[in-house]
């Protein structure tokens, strides 16, 4: 994580430098640089349900990266965006089978985090000239994750009881997994100043993010807030 964030402020100093360079006394470039960061609150959401039920919650998460705001007419603007993002969910899965003779019941409560690199790409139109709306669409490419959690497995057969509980944490196992993802995101913004402004973005899932969805497609959703930064 230092590594992606000392990265991408490189970058960022970089890109702001190329700006610095490319203006004139006459020309000045109307293309904005600049940086953003902040929080993810990110759940799945399943398509149809099987025989486990499925209850998913908000995961904390974050996002960083950069970003050029590029206008394209007097309120419209394009802002693609390289960022670092956070998604997953917490989920709780209840199993019961009961036959008469054989009962067996499994719970199991778990957090499943998955990093991605994404690149969202945003028509912006300006209310105000401090104020924008946004959509686009945005790619993802899937780094890696951790799933961690804990469960509980009782079995009850011929008056006898057993009851088992585990914790775990371990990476995915990325062959399981679909590594690009795709989403449609909408969003506003508010500068306080020409250079600092607040951020909001919602972006639902179209693709699923496993590989075999066995019945049940399971997407992406996340709400984002964060600050930005444009370099002057």
């Amino acid at each position: 994580m230092k590594k992606i964030f000392l990265g991408l402020t490189l970058v960022g100093s970089f890109l702001m430098n190329a700006q610095e360079k490319e203006k004139s006394p006459t020309q000045p470039s109307s293309v904005k640089f600049g940086i953003k960061a902040g929080f993810n609150g990110s759940t799945f959401s399943r398509g149809e349900r099987n025989e486990v039920d499925n209850n998913e919650k908000i995961k904390a998460g974050s996002h960083i990266g950069i970003f050029a705001n590029i206008p394209v007419a007097e309120k419209f603007s394009i802002q693609p965006e390289l960022l670092f993002s956070q998604l997953g969910s917490k989920t709780e899965d209840l199993f019961i089978h009961d036959s008469g003779d054989y009962f067996t019941k499994q719970e199991y409560e778990y957090k499943t985090n998955l990093n991605y690199l994404t690149l969202p790409i945003m028509v912006q139109y300006n209310i105000l000239p401090q104020l924008y709306v946004e959509a686009g669409p945005e790619f993802g490419l899937l780094l890696g994750g951790k799933i961690e959690g804990d469960g509980r497995n009782e079995i009850r057969y011929d008056n006898t009881t057993t009851v088992n509980s585990e914790n775990f944490s371990n990476k995915i196992s990325m062959k399981l997994y679909n590594k690009f993802n795709f989403g449609i995101g909408i969003g506003a913004g508010y500068y306080f100043t020409q250079n600092f402004g607040v951020t909001a973005r919602f972006t639902a899932g179209i693709t699923g993010i496993f590989k075999n969805d066995y019945g049940s497609k399971v997407k992406n959703n996340a709400l984002q807030l964060g600050v930005a930064y444009r370099f002057k």
